[in-house]
């Protein structure tokens, strides 16, 4: 991973939940040669009915909480200052709010973090991991609290369709080419074992097979194997601009696995995760660029609450965010 230089790691209020995020987080800067400043989010302090907002118990309150945060903050970055330099800051408010006007701020490449809540069950994310994730303009990578050190086995998401314009085609692309850049280069330092998917479904197909068309089994067949190969020569396209990019001895050593799935994303992606034991998936999180406001699209968000492995998802490039910085 050569592309981050100035990460921001989000710490909670659980010591232990934040340890491997941290972990990740200084090993990522080192390796980089990276900035790496550490926050923690305290709440804002609402003054009660007949409290003015500027009064002195509503001070001295937000005051006590901020003090506590600070400290706690500064207990958990202080066993990793002999490695590099940490700037540590706390912010108050809203977390993804101040979250992503932080990035906005002081122009982050990465923000990496444990999921807010541990209390899920069928859910990895709360609310406010996913609007961290539809609406952050860097990449977001949440790391579950019980992740391996190193992991074993990462699966990346990429998309590759024709029904879409010129310019979505060409963002797509790039999309694609970061996803796997991403992965490629996590895998190789890691020594992890890399899988690579891709899920397509021939448009029309259940309208051919309908009791109006009468189409011949044998056409649809035929149909159905003309959009595979299709797809199977897109997919073996980003693969190899991966590999000339890697060149011969990486990719020797990676040797990447690539999963090539009838069906939809929503459904199979998930699916293969659990069936592989994936420790990480990374995916793009935004189908369109430059649309204020566009967020992350259902399909995507649907895979995202189906997963319980940590998460890399990742913006195309001129994604605007519909949060305003705020100084």
């Amino acid at each position: 991973m050569n592309r981050f230089k100035n990460i921001l790691c989000v710490i909670g209020k659980d010591k232990e939940s934040c340890t491997r995020s941290l972990e990740r987080a200084v090993s990522l800067a080192k390796n980089n040669q990276a900035s790496l400043t550490v926050v923690d989010v305290a709440d804002r302090v609402i003054a009660g009915i007949g409290m003015p907002e500027d009064g002195p118990i509503t001070i001295d309150l937000q005051s006590t909480i901020n003090q506590t945060h600070q400290l706690a903050l500064e207990e958990r970055v202080a066993p990793f200052r002999k490695q590099l330099s940490i700037q540590t800051k706390l912010l108050v408010g809203t977390p993804f709010l101040e979250i992503i006007r932080e990035v906005l701020r002081n122009d982050y490449d990465l923000v990496i973090k444990t999921p807010f809540e541990q209390s899920w069950i069928d859910r990895l994310f709360c609310s406010d991991d996913m609007h961290l994730l539809r609406k952050c303009p860097c990449p977001v990578w949440l790391i579950k609290p019980q992740a391996p050190k190193s992991y074993n086995r990462i699966l990346v998401a990429v998309d590759t369709e024709d029904d879409k314009s010129e310019e979505e085609q060409i963002s797509e692309h790039a999309l694609n080419k970061q996803i796997l850049e991403m992965g490629s280069s996590l895998a190789l330092s890691d020594f992890a074992e890399l899988n690579i998917v891709h899920v397509w479904h021939p448009i029309g197909e259940s309208a051919l097979r309908g009791a109006f068309m009468n189409t011949e089994e044998e056409k649809i067949t035929a149909y159905i194997e003309q959009v595979r190969r299709q797809h199977a020569r897109s997919l073996d396209q980003l693969v190899n601009e991966m590999i000339d990019q890697l060149g011969d001895a990486d990719t020797d050593y990676l040797k990447p696995k690539k999963h090539l799935i009838k069906g939809w994303a929503s459904k199979e992606i998930p699916s293969l995760a659990k069936a592989i034991d994936a420790d990480l998936v990374i995916m793009g999180t935004v189908g369109r660029t430059g649309i204020p406001g566009f967020i992350m699209g259902n399909t995507a968000e649907t895979i995202l609450n189906q997963i319980d492995c940590s998460v890399l998802a990742i913006k195309p490039l001129g994604f605007v965010t519909p949060v305003e910085c705020v100084d």
